[in-house]
This record gives structure tokens, C-alpha cells and sequence, in this order.
């Protein structure tokens, strides 16, 4: 099977948050409260899978409200913050979610990404992970962390299904 083929597998897709919705950089205010960006294309490719019904779970070693209200915006009801084990939460939505992992593509960059990438059908990766997870990843995406990757990996899915429409007026 090429790659190609497994985009056209995907039915749900998990991200991590730092790294991939956002940049890896950490802001922080006199106050001591960490802010993130987020890449606006990252947000819309997301409300589209959505839309077309693809499920969309985030797991996150981070935890920040500003973060969850931005995911919940968006429209994503499968936030899991604070979540050091990932692969524990990744077993059991499997199941409370009635998933098959080799529909799964998950976006990570960083080693606490690893345990799950082994499960799925498609680990893929930003452009610069590190290079633990780019060796795991069946796809690069060239954008990095924050810079467009999320779009990337949801567009292809859904160029390849047929989904990605230009939208008429």
C-alpha cells in the first residue's frame, strides 16, 4: 500500500498541541500564565473535517483554558489535557469510541507522542520534530509546528476522498 492509499483510509484524526497547533514556543506573561499561537488555516481545516464528519481528538501533556476554549471553538468535543500517558487514553477511546486504529492518523513531534504513533494506521509528524518521531512518521508534512502541518494532514485526507471543495458563495 503507498502513501496515498493510507490517507484515504482516515476517518479520525488525534493531534498533540504543542508542536503541532502550536510553534513549541512558550510566552510568558509578568503574571507567570503561558500564552500560545495558534495558525488560523490549522482552525479551519479543522472545522471542515468536522463538517465532513471526520472525528478530531486532541491529547496533551499540557494543560491551558485559553488552549481548550480555542479547540472547543473550533468544534473539537474530544479534549484530553493534562494527559501525560497518552497511550492510556488512546487505548480507551478505542474502544469507548468503537475506533480502528488503522483509520487513525495522529500529528505528534515530540518522544510522549511515540507510545501512540506505534498504534496507527498513519503517525505523521511536523517538519521539525524530532528526529525519533520523524523516523516513526509514514508522512512529513514540509510545514513545522504552528506553521500550517494540521492543515496540511487534513487537507490531504480529504483532497484524496474527495472532500475538499472549493467553497462556491
Amino acid at each position: 500500500m503507498n502513501q496515498l492509499e493510507k490517507f484515504a483510509e482516515i476517518s479520525t484524526f488525534f493531534f498533540d498541541i504543542d508542536g503541532v497547533f502550536t510553534n513549541n514556543t512558550l510566552l510568558i506573561t509578568d503574571q507567570g500564565e503561558f500564552l500560545r499561537s495558534m495558525n488560523v488555516r490549522d482552525g479551519y481545516a479543522v472545522k471542515r473535517a468536522i463538517r465532513a464528519g471526520y472525528q478530531i481528538v486532541v491529547i496533551t501533556g499540557g494543560s491551558s483554558s485559553g488552549v481548550q476554549s480555542r479547540l472547543q471553538g473550533l468544534g473539537i468535543e474530544h479534549i484530553y489535557m493534562g494527559k501525560e500517558q497518552k497511550l492510556e487514553v488512546f487505548d480507551r477511546l478505542v474502544v469507548e469510541m468503537d475506533l480502528e486504529p488503522g483509520e487513525i492518523l495522529y500529528l505528534g513531534d515530540d518522544l510522549p507522542d511515540y507510545p501512540v504513533m506505534r498504534k496507527v494506521g498513519l503517525p505523521c509528524c511536523p517538519a521539525d520534530a524530532v528526529p525519533e518521531i520523524m523516523g516513526l512518521s509514514k508522512y512529513v508534512s514540509p510545514y513545522k509546528g504552528g506553521e500550517g502541518c494540521v492543515r496540511d494532514v487534513i487537507e490531504k485526507v480529504m483532497r484524496i476522498r474527495g472532500e475538499w471543495d472549493i467553497p462556491q458563495s
